[in-house]
């Protein structure tokens, strides 16, 4: 009994040793300090068309920039592939003033996060169809990827319909 006991605390002590020595050999030594080089991400513009910023165009113009995949580039022409972007359509519509009993313009807001450019058929067969002046296109929360997988934040884009 005392030999199975001795036995027994004898495999658990070398089994004990050898996963500590697997852990520790792992692990970077305490005191050392592993230095990550930093990402800064370059100046890129987001454009739909030639359109960049904040920029206001015609209906006809409005509703053929729609179907267009949205581009980022920096300022040697490099381009970036857009991993996400949310999209927000402002919709301008006419509603009835239950005290008055008079139209008035209201404006509602239809968003989604797209992973692919341009936006789905679905979208832009709405959006095509029923595009109005003083309406809005707004992108936004755009990430894109560089050629080594790196991910940042490209600056937003909202076109407004005039």
């Amino acid at each position: 009994m005392k030999l199975r006991l001795l036995l027994t605390f004898l495999c658990i002590s070398i089994l004990h040793t050898a996963i500590v020595a697997q852990v520790a050999a792992g692990r970077p030594k305490p005191g050392t300090v592993t230095q990550v080089a930093k990402f800064k991400p370059p100046a890129v513009k987001t454009y739909l068309g030639k359109n960049f910023d904040t920029a206001q165009v015609q209906l006809d113009e409005a509703t053929q920039l729609v179907g267009l995949p949205l581009r980022v580039t920096d300022s040697k022409n490099n381009v970036y592939t857009v991993s996400s972007y949310q999209f927000l359509y402002k919709k301008k519509s006419v509603i009835e003033n239950e005290q008055s009993g008079k139209k008035e313009i209201a404006f509602t807001t239809v968003s989604s996060l797209f992973k692919v450019t341009p936006l789905p058929d679905l979208w832009k067969n709405n959006i095509t169809e029923s595009l109005q002046k003083d309406e809005e296109l707004y992108f936004f929360d755009v990430i894109v990827q560089d050629k080594l997988s790196r991910r940042f934040f490209a600056p937003e884009l909202k076109i407004r319909v005039k």
